[in-house]
Formats: C-alpha cells, sequence, structure tokens
C-alpha cells in the first residue's frame, strides 16, 4: 500500500509554518492517542503515522528532502534515475566537497552531523501527549502513559546476535563500512543510508531469531510521568533516554510529553492569575453584602461587596491564584461582576420595582451615570433644534 502524503496526514499546506505542523499535530495527537482510544486498532495506526510524519516534517532537514524526493528520500536500496546505489563515490573527493555543501545548503545546514547520529543507531525520539484537569495542573500529578516503541531485546541483550552463536559484528559488504551509499541522479550525487546495514557500517552474521538481528522489538511500554504544579497547556516535558531502544545497543532516543491543561467550567487561567466571573442579583450589587467563592485549591474565599457595585468591577484577592512553576509562590484571583437583570417577575416584584422606579426618578440620584448620559443627549437635540 502506497504511504500518505505526510501533509496531508497532519492536514496542512504545504507551506505550513513550524507552529502550524505543531498545532496540528497535536490537535491530531489528541484525538487519535492510544490512552483514548483503547483496543482501536485503526486509532493506533493512525497515531504512529501521525508521529512519523511530524518527525521528518519538523527537521528542517528532513522536510527539505521528502520535499524534493517525498518517500523515496528515507528508503533504503532501490535506485533511481540516472543509475543504482553504490558503495564507492566514482567522482572522487572533489565533486564529495561539493555535495557535502549542497547538501548543507538544501537541507539547512548540519549534513554532516545527521548522518554522524544516524550512523550512531541512536533511537529515534518519541511524542505522546496527556491531558489533566485544571486542578492537576495546580497540585501537580502523576499520569501512567502508555507508549508504543521499540525496546531492547532481551533475547540478546540488545546485541543481535544469536546467543550462544558467537557470532559477532562484521563489515557490511554494501557500504564497506560507511554506513551509507551514494547514486547519481542527473548532475547531482544523492547519498542515502545503506539498506544492508540499516546506516551501522556492520551487519550480524548470526542473528538473533528474535528481533532478527535489529537489537530491538516493538513492544508498549508502560510509564509514570510526573507532573509539576504549575504547568502550563502546552508545556513539554522530555524523558531523557525513554524514546526508542538504539540499534544493536546503541543510547535510546528521548520522550517528550506535550500537556494539555483543559477547559475549567469556572476558572480562567492566565499565567499565574485566576479569574472568576460571578453574578450577582441587582439588589445584591445596590445594596451591597458578601458572596462566598470557590478557589482553584479546593478551599473558599468571602468577598466583600460594596453597595453600588457595578457591572464589570473586579475584586483582587491576593495569593489565591494558580501556583508558579518550580517555585511556592502563588498568583492572584480576580472576582469578576457581573449585574443580572432580573427575569419571570412575580406581580408583588414588579409592584416594587414600579415604585422604586418612581422614586428614583423623582431623586434623579441613585443612577447618575444614566441621569448624566441623558442630560447630555437633551443638550444635544437642544442643540440641533436651535440651527
Amino acid at each position: 500500500m502506497a504511504k500518505r502524503d505526510y501533509y496531508e496526514i497532519l492536514g496542512v499546506q504545504r507551506d505550513a509554518t513550524e507552529d502550524d505542523l505543531k498545532k496540528a499535530y497535536r490537535k491530531l495527537a489528541m484525538k487519535y492517542h492510544p490512552d483514548r482510544n483503547q483496543g482501536d486498532k485503526e486509532a493506533e495506526g493512525r497515531f504512529k503515522e501521525l508521529n512519523e510524519a511530524y518527525d521528518v516534517l519538523k527537521d528542517a532537514e528532513k522536510r527539505a528532502a521528502y520535499d524534493r524526493y517525498g518517500h523515496a528520500a528515507f528508503e533504503g536500496g532501490g535506485g533511481g534515475p540516472g543509475g543504482g546505489f553504490q558503495g564507492g563515490n566514482p567522482f572522487g573527493a572533489g565533486f564529495e566537497d561539493i555535495f557535502e555543501e549542497m547538501f548543507g545548503r538544501f537541507g539547512g545546514g548540519g549534513g554532516g552531523r545527521g548522518r554522524q547520529r544516524q550512523a550512531s543507531g541512536r533511537g529515534a525520539d518519541l511524542r505522546t501527549t496527556v491531558e489533566i484537569t485544571l486542578e492537576e495542573a495546580f497540585a501537580g500529578t502523576k499520569q501512567t502513559i502508555r507508549v508504543p516503541s521499540s525496546v531492547s531485546c532481551e533475547a540478546c541483550s540488545g546485541s543481535g546476535a544469536e546467543p550462544g552463536s558467537g557470532g559477532g559484528a562484521q563489515t557490511c559488504p554494501t557500504c564497506q563500512g560507511a554506513g551509507k551509499v551514494r547514486a547519481q541522479q542527473g548532475f547531482f550525487l544523492i547519498e542515502r543510508t545503506c539498506p544492508t546495514c540499516g546506516g551501522q557500517g556492520r551487519i550480524i552474521k548470526n542473528p538473533c531469531k528474535i528481533c532478527q538481528g535489529a537489537g530491538r522489538v516493538q513492544r508498549d511500554r508502560t510509564l509514570n510521568v510526573s507532573i509539576p504544579a504549575g504547568v502550563e497547556d502546552g508545556t513539554r516535558i522530555r524523558l531523557a533516554g525513554e524514546g526508542e531502544a538504539g540499534l544493536r545497543g546503541a543510547p535510546a532516543g528521548d520522550l517528550y510529553v506535550d500537556v494539555g491543561v483543559r477547559q475549567h467550567p469556572i476558572f480562567q487561567r492566565d499565567g499565574a492569575n485566576i479569574f472568576v466571573r460571578v453574578p450577582l442579583r441587582m439588589t445584591q450589587a445596590a445594596l451591597g453584602g458578601a458572596v462566598e467563592v470557590p478557589t482553584v485549591d479546593g478551599g473558599r474565599a468571602k468577598v466583600a461587596i460594596p453597595a453600588g457595585t457595578q457591572a464589570g468591577d473586579q475584586f483582587r484577592l491576593r495569593g489565591k491564584g494558580f501556583s508558579v512553576l518550580r517555585s511556592a509562590a502563588r498568583g492572584d484571583m480576580f472576582v469578576q461582576v457581573s449585574v443580572e437583570t432580573p427575569q419571570n417577575l412575580t406581580p408583588k416584584q414588579r409592584e416594587l420595582l414600579e415604585a422604586f422606579e418612581q422614586e428614583a426618578t423623582k431623586s434623579g440620584k441613585s443612577s447618575p451615570e444614566a441621569e448624566g448620559f441623558f442630560a447630555r443627549v437633551k443638550e444635544f437635540w437642544d442643540g440641533l433644534g436651535g440651527r
């Protein structure tokens, strides 16, 4: 089956920015994460497909290669137009120097470093997502995550050789130990990882029957991740050495955990500050009093409401906000007032409000803002009539 286009997998255009790629990946990874789709093989396949696509497109060098050659840029073996792959360089060191310069320019630099990492057999970095509540983000939490990845083969202890066979590694006959092969395509010399040894430069004479000489096998792992108090939505946690196992005992990659914080029905967060909207009855705002509001740590706080409080007024509770990451400090909590107009009045309530309105109209002092506005309107109209 033909592989799907990486941009199509992430649902982005080919000119998408790094930020666009990250947002698209996070959204889809949340949707297809194995922990949210237990036993769904299709979702698991989509999740692996997403990780593969993002791993290529987030890297400027890999993305440039993919944009030029598509999936063929990462496939071993097979020749392209202009000849097959071979271990040696038929053009000599001079052309190789030119190729290095061009490769660095096309791929954004660092071509030599990229091949060195590849040849080392270091395991790939992995990414996963975890979603937590606002309360968990405030207090910190521990989450158990399941990570589909490669782990070191227990049968051969990661060596790739059949136990007791005495068959160690030998120089790869395809690339002569270089770990890479080259082929001419038109005026260009294209370099790829050796398909025989996978960039290792060496092959196993008697490979392990369990891992087929790779030194690693596919297996889901369960990890406990500590999420610190004060973590924000979009925070990325790096777990060194918890990524994919390296080839034949090489170092493992890293695991990156992207943390998502769910929206809360009461609180809104802005950095270390917390905001809560409190609706007041018209009479409460007019007469004043006190209201009890919840705090993010599960407690309660009493807020004094002065008489004549207006919609939009805000009250600050110091130190009642969110935890500050890696600190004992806390932000502030802001209580934002909205004044609710009464609805579905009973006859008695209507009678009382009508009496209040008549009294307020006589005094002209209970609603100074409204009185001032309509006085200015009257002056405006009077001015127009005098023209």
